[in-house]
């Protein structure tokens, strides 16, 4: 079947089209030494390799870890005996069990050479890895690639708890039949969803409306806000692996084999530029974090937005050439906020994001099976004794937990009790007077 033999049947959930013959913290200082500084992953001039990651549970005592690397980002040498172009990588992977109190309960490793060929853009490799059912873990992932000696880790939790939840399902590309490692679609891209544990007489999809709220700010003792409201409408589908589907309407669209059930695989749909954005509308919404409410909605009813973004800009960095400075750092940390932050919304809408956008890059992460701390230096204290001095180093936490959800594994809240000093008030008044944000920056960019 190609793209043009593909006809819409009907679409009962607003942006769903069925296709072919169906229906359509912060404390001011903070020691720690039980995990690696992990700040590379969430830096991308620290962390020229970013693999994706994807566990589906294909039996009762079997997950698979699926591996995906961007042709662009690997090191192919021709210094090699055949002269062809190649990458060599080792993945060790250590899995532990959480519920078990972080026992190990299985390794494995993967020592391959990736051949370049010519137009192909990505590298896929699985690991297979023994479970149990009704468990918690944790796959500790360590990638080398064994040319430039560079190592990157990550931490990718899942869970053999239930036969319908996310692990349970593989979401596909139509067309090109490999793997979405990523639930946010596009809205003019096509998927198919397998469920792995058996074939279900229909598939339920509910829709639901964009999720538009924004954090508060750190010092703020308020709970996460989340989604507290239903589906606007579900569709009951006779269920193919095959059954290619399109959401064009942006919004949540949560799939299960069952009309009652709240487990599942959900896709997201961020509109047409996620994660990037591309029109002055767009681009005002970020600057809540930088406004008053009514400064952000006069921004957003002016006649000409694009008018009254430059306005904004200029005003803080008084000189345009340096509004376009800032403009370049702001937006590129909301790219990477939404490359690594997104859930069921967008990344520089979730609080990490808030503060990803507002403080940058954090200078140290540590990752836990609970969530992850985020340091930023302050500035160096120097004291002296005699003819003797020391350097001491210390950091502004912020500190963050892992939330489950029915719609994303990659939910997080700031624990705001921990948030006592965060120097908020401060990092937003140096963003409107035209310098990005630091503890140890000087005065000027």
């Amino acid at each position: 079947m190609n793209k043009n033999s593909i006809k819409s049947y009907l679409g009962i959930i607003p942006g769903l089209i069925i296709a072919a013959s169906v229906v359509v913290s912060c404390k001011t200082t903070q020691t720690v030494s039980d995990y690696k500084d992990l700040s590379y992953l969430y830096n991308p001039t620290k962390n020229p390799v970013n693999p994706q990651y994807n566990v589906t549970n294909q039996s009762d005592d079997r997950s698979v870890l699926g591996v995906r690397f961007s042709g662009s980002e690997l090191f192919f040498s021709e210094a090699n005996p055949r002269g062809i172009p190649t990458a060599e990588i080792l993945i060790t992977v250590k899995l532990f069990c959480i519920s078990q109190g972080k026992v190990l309960a299985d390794t494995a490793h993967l020592n391959f050479s990736i051949e370049k060929a010519a137009g192909k853009q990505e590298y896929f490799y699985e690991v297979p890895l023994k479970v149990n059912k009704g468990l918690e873990y944790i796959a500790e992932i360590k990638i080398l690639d064994r040319l430039r000696l560079l190592v990157m880790q990550a931490f990718i939790p899942f869970n053999t708890l239930s036969d319908i939840n996310r692990y349970n399902f593989m979401a596909r590309e139509y067309f090109e039949k490999s793997e979405l490692f990523d639930p946010v679609i596009r809205m003019n891209e096509f998927v198919n969803l397998i469920y792995l544990r058996g074939r279900p007489d229909s598939l339920f999809v509910s829709f639901y409306k964009p999720f538009r709220q924004v954090p508060d700010p750190p010092a703020m003792l308020i709970p996460q806000k989340t989604i507290d409201y239903g589906p606007d409408t579900i569709v009951a589908l006779p269920y193919s692996d095959t059954l290619p589907m399109m959401f064009p309407k942006e919004g949540i669209y949560m799939c299960t084999i069952g009309r009652d059930t709240t487990e599942g695989y959900a896709f997201m749909n961020f509109g047409a530029s996620f994660p990037g954005m591309n029109t002055p509308e767009a681009m005002i919404e970020p600057l809540v974090y930088l406004t008053t409410p009514d400064e952000l909605e006069q921004m957003r009813s002016a006649p000409r937005p694009k008018v009254a973004l430059d306005e904004f800009w200029i005003k803080c960095a008084n000189n345009v050439d340096k509004a376009r400075e800032l403009i370049r750092i702001y937006y590129t940390r909301v790219q990477y906020a939404n490359y690594y932050f997104s859930s069921y919304e967008e990344g520089w809408r979730t609080e990490r994001g808030m503060i990803y956008l507002i403080y940058g890059p954090p200078d140290k992460v540590y990752k836990s099976t609970e969530g992850e701390s985020w340091g930023y230096r302050k500035p160096v204290v120097r004291s002296s004794w005699g003819s003797r001095y020391t350097v001491k180093e210390e950091y502004l936490y912020f500190n963050f937990k892992k939330k489950e959800s029915i719609f994303s594994n990659n939910d997080y809240y700031l624990s705001r009790s921990e948030t006592l000093v965060s120097l908020w008030e401060q990092a937003v008044t140096c963003w409107k007077k035209g310098i990005v944000f630091r503890l140890d920056n000087p005065e000027e960019f």
